[in-house]
């Protein structure tokens, strides 16, 4: 049975995928949503004459495709990153960046208002912070925006989030796993932080050993090894308590500089795809929709605080870049979108649960509130960034009293 599992699954996420792809929305929601109709908090509950109760369970395939979906994502997301690229735009970059934390202390004020307690208030802080590089890359690519002068602090905003998110998952995990004893996780955050400044140095020193390693043109051997490093590093990290998605995006990084990193990124996108479709599913499939009733109050209160606080934030980060009230209003508009990051650091939650170190009813109410507010974020995200241009206008009579033409590069 457990093959026919896993073929209900690939099946359902292909009609989901492709019904989302007609409506013009992010598939993010479609997977996550047919995941939860076929799992046994919905299909589950249903008993079909003569059958019974037919679902899709969380078999180990389809939780280990996707902790896999989770380290390719974070892998190719190291890929786009070139460190001495991303150092020779450090300035606006960090200036960017910084506007945009604020957005992680009114999380934080957020979940400490809801939760009473820093632990669950740490969570929901980094969920609501972190935007989603893969849904507004793919916006910016199909809005044709991409070459445009807003694109710039949009993807450097998105850079500084995912360096910062990735202290904050080996941080968040120890605290998490440690039971948020925060003395106990001390030495879980020391070796954490270590393995990061270890793999910090393996990108700035051992790109000639990456570029050895796939210094060949058997497209299979550049992707059995590329998947073979990642992989093998995220496990190591997983079994010294570091998150496999800190170590991914870092040995992502070490690819970035080779030769053969366009390769490494045709070769391996659609198994990125692939997987990355059963880690939103299987987010489905272990959400109880019954559970949102009891966050819908709390996912209304986020999307109500957190998508002004993001459009100001990210109007501020595209002024940081020099750009006019229209384009910064872009930014702004672009980066409301949330998706897979938030989903993952919900995901810190809920294997803590499974450890045994955090409360499950309380991983639950992270989970669901993150799948919730993921759900809304992305199809707001998306829809602002399609139907901008009534917002720039505003923006533009309120903000460019000046005279400001708001022309620019594109479109």
């Amino acid at each position: 049975m457990a093959l026919l599992d896993v073929g209900v699954m690939f099946a359902a996420v292909a009609v989901a995928g492709w019904l989302a792809n007609r409506l013009g929305q992010s598939v993010i929601p479609a997977y996550i949503l047919v995941g939860m109709l076929v799992g046994e908090f919905v299909l589950g509950r249903v008993a079909l004459p003569a059958v019974g109760t037919v679902y899709v369970p969380e078999t180990e395939f389809i939780a280990l495709g996707a902790e896999l979906g989770i380290v390719f994502l974070l892998f190719f997301l190291g890929l786009e990153f070139n460190l001495d690229r991303l150092l020779g735009r450090w300035r606006p970059i960090g200036t960017a960046g910084t506007i945009d934390l604020a957005n992680f202390g009114v999380g934080l004020v957020l979940g400490w208002l809801v939760f009473d307690a820093f632990l669950p208030a740490f969570l929901v802080a980094g969920i609501v912070y972190i935007s989603s590089s893969a849904v507004i890359t793919k916006s910016l690519i199909d809005l044709g925006w991409i070459a445009n002068d807003e694109a710039e602090p949009l993807l450097g905003t998105l850079v500084y989030e995912d360096l910062f998110i990735a202290v904050y998952l080996a941080v968040a995990s120890a605290l998490v796993l440690g039971g948020g004893d925060v003395a106990a996780a001390a030495t879980d955050v020391g070796i954490a932080v270590g393995f990061i400044v270890g793999l910090l140095g393996v990108v700035r020193f051992g790109a000639p050993l990456f570029d050895r390693l796939v210094a060949t043109d058997n497209r299979e051997f550049v992707a059995l090894r590329a998947v073979a490093a990642v992989v093998f590093v995220a496990g190591a990290a997983l079994a010294l308590g570091v998150s496999e998605a800190v170590a991914a995006f870092f040995v992502g990084m070490a690819f970035s500089a080779t030769d053969r990193a366009h390769a490494i990124e045709t070769i391996l996108e659609p198994v990125r795809d692939l997987f990355a479709a059963v880690f939103f599913f299987w987010i489905g499939l272990v959400t109880d929709p019954a559970l949102f009733a009891d966050v819908a109050v709390f996912v209304a209160l986020a999307v109500v605080v957190t998508t002004p606080t993001k459009v100001v934030t990210g109007y501020l980060a595209g002024r940081a870049f020099d750009l006019d009230v229209r384009r910064s209003t872009r930014v702004g508009l672009g980066m409301t979108t949330r998706g897979e990051f938030s989903l993952i650091i919900a995901t810190v939650a809920v294997t803590g649960a499974e450890a045994g170190s955090f409360d499950p009813a309380l991983a639950g109410t992270i989970n669901a509130f993150a799948v919730g507010y993921v759900l809304v974020m992305a199809v707001l995200g998306t829809t602002l960034m399609g139907y901008s241009a009534p917002f720039e206008s505003i923006a533009t009579s309120w903000l460019d009293r000046g005279g400001a033409d708001g022309s620019g590069a594109g479109g």
